[in-house]
């Protein structure tokens, strides 16, 4: 049977089971009618259609949103000779359409879900996911999409020619980064036979040559109905969910022929192996990589435990013992999840400077040897098992990550994994996990970069994954976690909510209480202070006070402040930049009372460590090194440089990279001290909290912790207004050895916010460039010419200066530099010639007004937007006003926007990129 003609027989299925099903329900659907539950944990239920599609639904009345995820499980793990990046290569093309949705991008942009859907793959499984505003028919649409694509995408020749590029180009991305290159190497190098040892986004032959017939033969082998499962989370009704379930997956027939599963194990590794990457940058890497067993075997979630045990920072051996002796200055450890035995990989960052081989032997006495001469304590174990659970309760309170959480567990083996992993972390003790370690961190089990023969084979056997049906056969679980009110986020309604007023000194507040799954807690503080004279020759100290003022307190060194965030389940991060600093604090309503405590003792009595000054300099440092060699990081420098007119002694003045470094190396512990103590008060500032919270409360111990700070010092905000008098130029910078190109431009207008012709060029950028792969851009640069994997244009205002920014920027290869600018100014200059039509503006306007909806659902981001209206001097009625001009926006005035502030001879452009070497 031809691929065309079963990929058409597919699509009959569907559109009469659809017919039947709309026949059914004028007749009324019976409950019994519905897929039957198999089992209900924690909140989860978990159903099986006759073909074998699994379902799990997971409702969430407290969100505006619900999110569709389909889970093949298929990926890097189950290609075979030849097809290395088949399943990441096909996971692109399931964007390229169906006959019944012939433009998937375009079709989820227009529901809302342009900066909200995706697709990922992983080594034993692909997903793709939506998350759409739950209202409409937007549920069953993203059911009806994702069974139609699993069954019915075109897989085209010409789509592929365009696309393969595009994996091609992500590709060259990855290759940009030593730290990320080195991983892989050390992962093949690992690896004998198994799969795992092979990159998810394959080798750059195959990805080149791989046949259109090759790649259908891969997607009707793997995607078919008893190969998936489809998670449904957010607000929704289960039965209607499960009724569209049955209408649409369940009518896909499966196929008579099962696949067959995979059987290649990995032998024990009888010798330490090496690699060796050399390649243009400023930083040194080390690494080690040890075989683990599966994630699903019980001793991984020791192996987890170690990741904390090893690379937390600041308690972490690996930061103790190289960060803070100056050996290194960044160090990270991981654990693979997979399905059948994985790796635990451990990497040092070292300066350029700094001796290699003494990070190394640090490192792998620290893997190999400490445990025996430090065995593993109490506290480092409950430290551990508490910030994993921490991360997972924070995780849980987000359906849309829960389920990607779910589709990754159930591709290792079963979704329930992922409860029974909490229940085996909760149970560790010190000597599992010492015998952990000194079971797989062993010279023969070990890939550094040598290999050297020894008198005497030591193995360390890795044990199969366990059988789950014994396993899980009579796991319940636990009690749902308490669930959110129903709340539309509509401009009005959170205002309607939200309580306003003047806290104490001139902090302003927008407090909205409001029910929230796990009740959880999002809050922003800003303290602002100085002005551009009195911080003029200040900016490092300015620039560093927030990230030491997060490392502790006068009672709490750096650990014991991490670990008091632990215990209360609690993430704190602090900036600071000039005139500003900024505190994002989430928690749970428990916790709340003695977090806003802690909060104020690391604003009013931060420890200003010098040792801990030391390490941070030296990382900003290694990473500013980095970025020498970085077409990512070089070009946009440059274009704000040339946009930010001012002379080395005006504080607006952009730096270079060896300017930025001597300011930092240059600050002192005692400079950031008279800082604080100067010109942090509450003279001016922010607070806005989103959440489940006691207004009343709340307001008084924030207000406690906030009076009698004062300081003589006054406040002015420095403007930073627009620059359209600079002329449009071009700039090429030349970064050895990097295969990705960057291309970065921008250009400044003088405009207000609140204006019609905003809103007009709003809609206009919308178009061209910002609604993601469906765009004028989108469309041309990536899916039909295959020149980058990402190509984009945005606008953003800065209210207060009546300024608005345009940015485009995109990523290629060198070769392709050329070819890149030609089309990106033909669709420009098309735009601005041509126009939109009535159709792409229609479009345009729903899609923008339901990503509006989407962000808005985030108590985060609506912290932020309360925030913001404060600082602006503005309520959520703004918000109001600027959605009726998008509404009120007409064809004329978003070419009129277009070819006004649109111009391309008025582009500052920065390109950076290998160009030498494309020309050879």
């Amino acid at each position: 049977m031809s691929a065309l003609l079963a990929s058409s027989m597919f699509a009959f299925t569907i559109r009469a089971s659809a017919d039947n099903a709309d026949a059914n329900a004028s007749q009324g659907t019976a409950v019994s009618d519905l897929p039957k539950k198999i089992r209900d944990i924690e909140g989860i239920s978990q159903y099986e259609l006759e073909n074998g599609v699994n379902v799990l639904l997971f409702p969430d009345a407290s969100k505006e949103t619900v999110t569709v995820n389909m889970t093949i499980f298929v990926g890097s793990r189950h290609e075979g000779y030849g097809e290395a990046g088949m399943a990441h290569l096909l996971e692109h093309m399931l964007f390229k359409g169906t006959p019944m949705h012939p433009d998937i991008p375009k079709v989820l942009k227009d529901r809302g879900a342009g900066n909200s859907m995706n697709g990922t793959t992983w080594m034993d499984r692909t997903n793709y996911y939506e998350t759409l505003p739950a209202s409409g028919d937007n549920l069953e649409f993203a059911i009806r999409l994702e069974a139609d694509r699993l069954v019915n995408s075109n897989i085209k020749g010409e789509d592929l020619e365009s696309e393969m590029t595009v994996v091609r180009n992500e590709f060259e991305r990855g290759e940009n980064s030593p730290i990320r290159v080195l991983m892989q190497r050390m992962q093949s190098a690992a690896y004998d036979w198994h799969n795992y040892g092979q990159s998810t986004i394959g080798n750059r032959s195959d990805i080149e040559r791989v046949p259109v017939v090759k790649l259908r033969q891969f997607y009707k082998k793997f995607y078919r109905p008893d190969n998936v499962m489809v998670i449904v989370a957010g607000k929704f009704e289960p039965e209607e969910a499960l009724s569209h379930l049955q209408k649409y997956f369940g009518a896909l027939k499966k196929p008579d022929t099962p696949i067959d599963p995979t059987y290649t194990t990995e032998p024990a590794q009888d010798g330490e192996r090496t690699v060796t990457l050399r390649r243009v940058g400023e930083v040194q890497l080390v690494g080690t990589a040890y075989h683990i067993p599966a994630s699903s075997h019980p001793d991984f979630a020791a192996a987890k435990a170690l990741v904390y045990i090893l690379g937390d920072e600041p308690s972490g051996r690996l930061y103790r013992k190289m960060v803070e002796t100056k050996i290194a200055s960044n160090t990270y450890a991981l654990a693979y999840a997979f399905a059948e035995p994985g790796l635990f990989m451990s990497i040092a960052e070292v300066p350029v400077d700094a001796p290699l081989d003494v990070a190394e032997s640090t490192l792998l006495e620290l893997m190999e040897q400490s445990f025996a001469e430090e065995p593993i304590t109490e506290k480092e174990l409950n430290r551990a098992v508490q910030q994993i659970l921490k991360a997972r309760e924070l995780e849980s309170a987000d359906t849309g990550k829960l389920a990607v959480s779910l589709s990754d567990w159930a591709a290792q083996g079963d979704w329930r994994l992922y409860f029974l992993f909490r229940d085996a972390i909760e149970a560790l003790t010190v000597e599992d996990v010492q015998r952990v370690a000194e079971k797989y961190f062993t010279q023969n089990n070990r890939t550094l970069g040598r290999f050297l023969p020894s008198e005497e084979s030591v193995r360390a056997t890795i044990p199969e994954a366990p059988d789950l049906r014994s396993v899980l056969k009579d796991y319940k679980g636990r009690e749902a976690m308490a669930a959110g009110e129903v709340f539309e986020p509509l401009p009005m309604a959170i205002e309607e909510r939200t309580e306003r007023g003047t806290l104490v000194g001139g902090i302003e507040y927008a407090l909205m209480p409001k029910k929230t799954r796990g009740e959880t807690v999002s809050m922003l503080l800003t303290l602002r202070f100085g002005t551009g004279d009195t911080l003029k020759d200040k900016i490092g100290a300015v620039e560093l006070m927030g990230m030491l003022m997060s490392r502790g307190t006068d009672k709490l060194d750096y650990t014991e402040l991490q670990d008091e965030l632990t215990r209360l389940r609690a993430e704190l991060s602090i900036n600071s930049t000039i005139g500003l600093l900024q505190l994002r604090v989430k928690t749970k309503r428990e916790f709340l009372p003695e977090v806003i405590s802690l909060v104020g003792d690391v604003i009013r009595n931060p420890r200003f460590d010098a040792e801990e000054l030391a390490v941070i300099k030296r990382q900003i440092v290694t990473s500013l090194q980095k970025s020498t060699t970085e077409p990512q990081a070089l070009a946009p420098r440059e274009v704000n440089r040339i946009l930010s007119p001012y002379q080395p002694d005006d504080i607006r003045y952009v730096k270079t990279i060896d300017e930025e470094i001597a300011m930092y190396e240059a600050v002192a512990v005692d400079q950031i001290e008279s800082l604080h103590d100067d010109f942090l008060s509450n003279q001016k500032g922010e607070l806005a909290m989103v959440g489940d919270f006691d207004l009343e409360e709340t307001k008084q111990l924030i207000k406690e912790q906030l009076s009698d700070f004062d300081t003589e010092i006054a406040y002015v905000r420095v403007d930073r207004n627009p620059h359209p008098e600079i002329d449009g130029q071009t700039a090429l910078i030349e970064t050895p050895d990097k295969a990705n190109a960057f291309m970065f431009s921008s250009q400044q207008y003088a405009l207000a916010d609140d204006s019609p012709e905003y809103a007009s060029l709003v809609l206009g950028n919308y178009i061209l460039g910002g609604g993601s792969l469906s765009s004028r851009l989108g469309n041309r640069v990536r899916q039909q010419e295959g020149l980058s994997y990402t190509v984009r244009s945005s606008v953003s205002p800065r209210t207060k200066d009546n300024r608005v920014d345009f940015i485009l920027y995109a990523i290629t290869n060198p070769g392709n530099k050329d070819r890149l600018m030609e089309v990106m100014m033909e669709e420009i200059e098309l735009i601005r010639d041509k126009g939109i039509t009535a159709e792409e503006l229609s479009e345009a306007k729903t899609a923008y007004l339901q990503a509006a909806k989407v962000r808005r659902s985030s108590d985060a981001a609506m912290a932020g937007e309360l925030l913001s209206s404060m600082f602006n001097e503005r309520t959520m009625a703004y918000h109001v006003k600027h959605e009726e001009q998008i509404q009120a926006a007409t064809v004329e005035s978003v070419n009129a926007a277009i070819q006004k502030y649109i111009v391309p001879d008025k582009l500052v452009v920065a390109i950076a990129g290998d160009f030498a070497n494309a020309a050879e």
